[in-house]
């Protein structure tokens, strides 16, 4: 029933769909596990905002060790979509994979869109911010990393695909 909806995270009211979490979780694991039942060896998993958040942790830990992301690196995209809805349930358990334990997953504990994005921006080998303007706590999040993980921002114009080749070719090499 996840994917059946029209609407991707809001109603025809506007009402927040109250398992948005869920349906982020698990596309996050059915990603992962369609490339590696496809066999694809990722080379860099390109993560876009929050729904993504979790692909960067689930690679640094549950599927480490897997050969077909053994050499694989994440790069995780911060878009200005913030909202205020919060989630319903336990997030942890519900994000909870093989080699996860509940302190890895504490920022999903305020139940809110930045717990995703700063696990996406904490597990990540880049972060990159694109070129709008943030909402102060967005900015917050930015400031906060930004001392410990490389961050790019990365302009929506004509230099954007050879913008995204050279942070590629940097993480490969």
């Amino acid at each position: 029933d996840y994917f059946h909806r029209k609407s991707a995270l809001v109603d025809k009211n506007d009402k927040f769909h109250a398992d948005n979490d869920e349906r982020a979780i698990f596309f996050c694991k059915g990603v992962l596990e369609t490339v590696k039942k496809l066999g694809w060896s990722p080379d860099i998993v390109h993560c876009n905002d929050w729904m993504t958040s979790l692909i960067p942790l689930y690679l640094k830990t549950t599927y480490k060790k897997d050969p077909v992301f053994k050499d694989a690196k994440s790069v995780f995209t911060v878009y200005n979509n913030e909202f205020l809805d919060k989630f319903e349930g336990n997030l942890v358990e519900k994000a909870k994979m093989l080699d996860i334990d509940d302190e890895m997953l504490k920022e999903l504990k305020s139940n809110d869109f930045s717990g995703f994005v700063k696990l996406g921006m904490q597990y990540a080998d880049t972060v990159v911010r694109s070129d709008e303007d943030f909402s102060d706590n967005l900015n917050g999040l930015f400031q906060e990393y930004a001392s410990r993980k490389r961050l790019s921002q990365v302009a929506a114009d004509e230099n954007l695909l050879s913008s995204y080749q050279a942070l590629y070719d940097e993480l490969s090499h």
